[in-house]
Order: structure tokens, then sequence, then C-alpha cells
């Protein structure tokens, strides 16, 4: 094994021969050698790497690391270098940011700073953070679609910042990880194989000095991109919030360990101990904290599809046979363009920006960051090119980084605030209306699937992707009286709740009770 923290089996540049990598690893931080992380269709690679502790071999390793690199592009491309240690904060910045967003949305009664709020906020410098780390994922965005060139990510040790940069840039890029199951397949990569230190970083243990929110600020800065585009996610933002309290949840094996290397070692130094037998499993099996039937009944588990969310393909049914009916771009960017996301003084500034009639998400297309440094010219021609293209779902991703468009993710950070909370308000009177409209759009859909089939069977069956499910068609009834800005996680929502008892996971523990959101923001001193 070349590195404790990394997987296994990793993927590095073919020009780099088993002994290249076993006299190069010693000269890395960690031994982390140059891991590959994504391909794009152009045949640019996105890369992760540690810094070079060998100051003398520094040169020359560095030039070796490149030139393989570049051997492995189609064109031969040269390599962009990110120094992730002098262009993002700190992790030191980002949990004093943390600690100073709880004590403002937690700690202090929210009355009393009511008045001084938004500036209160302000001066965490959360927002500004997400802000940065956002923009510079869209810069290498631009590097590895437009200019095509391989991008290596370097920090320190190489498993902290680069887990953020490498998701965001490939959550941008790829609409695969913008479904559930590619969202989660890109944490295992990205985070947990790759050796993210969830035991020191969510301090597991309650002793650790390493203690930062770095995976809480990748699924917020997640959670901005899906506020932007609506439809390209095909999960909700409470599903994001399922996944914060996840990490808290000492009893998935998932989030709990160092790395791969630390959870083999240390759970079958445990058996042993217990004299537990392991057979030929490589130490102890612990439950998957992505097999979510183990904390969710299936009625729970529909609050994690995002009704707005633009599949790639539906069937349709000609001449009596299902065929697949591809949206071409104006097809479906035609109910994506609507009011622009700030206008001035509650008027459209641009008769443009108008809604088309059968629009449904009133959102403008968001202007693209504005990059830094000498390749400002080529950065903002594609900016510019990608805002004049039709809004694509399912192509690149920009986020909107002026002050009004990254905002407090206020389900995560206000749902154990009462005095935050908005009965039959917030988001999620839109998500409702959304679902029954999604709910009443997919019976239709199941219907056209059956040629020479009777009327269609009421929207709301057991067969619904919807938490939410219309009793029928046209249906359109008031927002019931027991939602609020907080649900599903208020004291009437579903995934709220003091016992596990009931769920399969209670048979794992012998009916042993937790709770389901543990360390909260509102318990996590």
């Amino acid at each position: 094994m070349i590195s404790t923290c990394l997987p296994e089996y990793f993927v590095v540049p073919s020009s780099l021969a088993d002994q290249d990598l076993k006299t190069f690893s010693h000269s890395f931080v960690g031994r982390r050698m140059p891991v590959w992380s994504w391909s794009h269709s152009n045949g640019s690679a996105l890369v992760r790497v540690a810094v070079i502790k060998d100051v003398l071999q520094q040169r020359k390793i560095d030039q070796r690391i490149c030139n393989a690199v570049t051997k492995s592009h189609p064109q031969r491309s040269d390599v962009h270098k990110s120094d992730l240690d002098k262009t993002l904060p700190n992790i030191q910045e980002i949990q004093a940011a943390f600690v100073k967003l709880k004590q403002l949305c937690v700690n202090e009664p929210f009355e009393e700073t009511e008045e001084k709020w938004l500036s209160s906020l302000e001066g965490t410098r959360w927002l500004e953070y997400v802000r940065a780390f956002l923009k510079h994922s869209a810069e290498l965005v631009y590097m590895l679609e437009s200019k095509r060139v391989s991008v290596v990510l370097q920090e320190e040790e190489g498993r902290d910042l680069s887990c953020i940069i490498a998701s965001l840039v490939q959550v941008m890029l790829d609409p695969y990880f913008r479904t559930i199951t590619g969202f989660q397949s890109l944490i295992q990569k990205e985070w947990v194989m790759a050796g993210y230190q969830f035991l020191d970083r969510c301090n597991h243990l309650k002793r650790s000095e390493k203690e930062a929110p770095l995976f809480l600020l990748f699924l917020d800065a997640t959670w901005q991109l899906l506020e932007q585009h609506p439809a390209a996610f095909e999960f909700s933002e409470t599903y994001l919030a399922v996944l914060c309290d996840s990490t808290h949840i000492s009893l998935f094996g998932t989030f709990l360990f160092n790395s791969p290397h630390q959870r083999v070692k240390q759970s079958t130094e445990f058996a042993i101990s217990k004299n537990i037998q392991l057979g030929d499993e490589k130490g102890l099996r612990f439950p998957s904290v992505w097999d979510w039937s183990l904390q969710f009944t299936a009625k729970d588990r529909t609050l994690f599809h995002n009704p707005s969310y633009v599949g790639k393909s539906t069937p349709c049914v000609q001449n009596g046979s299902v065929k697949p009916f591809k949206r071409t771009k104006k097809t479906y960017s035609s109910t994506l363009r609507g009011l622009p996301a700030s206008p001035e003084n509650g008027l459209l500034r641009d008769p443009a920006f108008l809604p088309r009639r059968s629009s449904l998400i009133l959102r403008g297309k968001p202007a693209a960051p504005q990059p830094a440094g000498g390749q400002d010219a080529g950065a903002e021609r594609y900016f510019r090119e990608w805002r004049a293209r039709p809004a694509d779902p399912h192509g690149v991703l920009l986020p909107q980084l002026s002050g009004a468009h990254i905002k407090l993710w206020k389900l995560c950070y206000f749902r154990w605030v009462p005095e935050a909370q908005i009965a039959r308000g917030g988001a999620i009177t839109a998500f409702h209306r959304l679902s029954l409209l999604a709910d009443e759009v997919d019976a239709l859909s199941r219907t056209l699937r059956q040629p020479g089939a009777g009327p269609a069977p009421p929207a709301g069956q057991d067969r619904s992707r919807m938490y939410f499910r219309a009793r029928g068609p046209h249906d359109t009834p008031a927002t019931p009286d027991f939602l609020s800005s907080s649900f599903p996680f208020s004291p009437v929502g579903n995934l709220c709740r003091r016992s596990i008892l009931g769920t399969p996971l209670s048979k794992f523990l012998s009916g042993a009770k937790i709770w389901l959101s543990t360390e909260t923001l509102a318990t996590e001193d």
C-alpha cells in the first residue's frame, strides 16, 4: 500500500510506472500521489494531489507529474495547476465562520438580534466563503470545458479543500452527479474513499482540534446551485439536510472514519478484542448511510425527490408503441425563462425577461462569475456565450455570485429556531404545489404508456414518487395547516422523531433509541 489515506485502488496517469509511484510517493505529504478524479469528454482531466514536501526534488517531481498528465490528454494540452491553499479560505477560517454562524442562528435569542441580523450574518463571513468556493470552481469549469486543459488541484494534504472543489466542479459539469445515485457516488468517490477525515473534521470523539465543517460547506454550495437551477437536480434540499445530519450518526460506517484503511484497521482490532469472527471480511461491516430504507419509510423517502427536476427523456406512445421522447433545448428552455432574480424597485428592467404564459419556474438564467487573472478575455467570452444559450438543465451549470443570490440555507440553519418558522409559508409551499402538479403529470404519463387502457387511475396512488399527491385531475387544495418553513423537520414532520422504533434500523439495534438528527446545531456545543 502506497498511502494509508488513499483507497486500495485508485487511478493515476498511465505514463507513471509503478516504480515511479513508489519512488515519488515519499516526497508527498501523506504519501498522497496524484489521483485522477474525473475526465471531460474533450479529454481534459481533473487530478488531485498533495504538496511535495521534498524541496530539493520538488521541481523535478512536479515536472514529471505534469508531463504524465499532459501525455494522458488526447491533444497533449498543457496543465493548469490550482494551489487551493493560496486561493481559498483555510480550514481555521471556515471553522471560525461556522462557529459565528451557529452563535447567530441558534445560541443567541433570535428576537434580540433581529434588527442587526443581516449585518451580523455578513460578519460571520460564512456566505463569503461559500461564494469563494463556488467562484473558484466555476473558473476551473472554464479551464476544463472551454480551454480544454487538465486541472491539477493541489493543497497541503490533498484531502480537505480539494474534496469540495473537485466535487463542485463535477456537479457543474456532469449532469449524472446531479441525480441522487450520481451524487451519492460522487461523495463516496471524492470524500469517503479519497480519505476525507470525517472522524476528526466532524469531531465524533469530542476531542479533536481539527474540527471543521467542510462537508457542510460543500452541501451548502450544492444547495446554492440547486436554488439557482431547480430543474437540474433530481434531489431536494430535504435530501441535502438529511445527508448533513447523517454525518453525525455514528451508527453508519460511511462517515465515521478518516480513511478506508482506518475503518478496516480499527474495526478489525475491535473485533479481535471482542472475539468476533470476521471470516473473509476486511473489518466489521457497518450499516451504510446510503441504504435510506434503514432510517426512513418509503413515504418519507419521496421527500428526497425534487418535483422541479427535468429528466433527460420521457417515454411517449406513438402508433401503439412506447418510444423515447427526448426534449430538445427549445422544448424545455421555454419553461425555465422568467423574471430576473433581482428586479429594481419591484419593476422589471427589461421586457424581454417577462415570463411566458406557460412558464412554471419564474427564474431567469443567472449571470456567470467573473474570473481573475490573465484569462479574463477568454473567460468572459465563455460566460457570455453560456448566458446567451437557452438554459439547459443537463448541460454546464454556472452559479450566480452576486450578494443577492448567495443566500442563507434556512431549512438547514433555521429548522430548530421556533421564532424563525413561518406557518404555512416558506419554500415548502412551492414544493407542495409542484409536487401535486408533478404527481398529476406522472399519472397521465403512466396512462400514455399503456395504449388502449381505460381512464387514468387516481393520481395519488402508491406508484407516485411524490410525497404530496393529487387526489384527482386539477386538484389544487390549499396549503395544509401542518406545513411550515421548517417542514419536514418541525415537530409534526416525519423526519424529526425521538425514536427509530418501527424502522428497519431498530431491528439492527435491538430497539435502541437515538435522535434521528443527532448533533444538530442546537446541541453541537
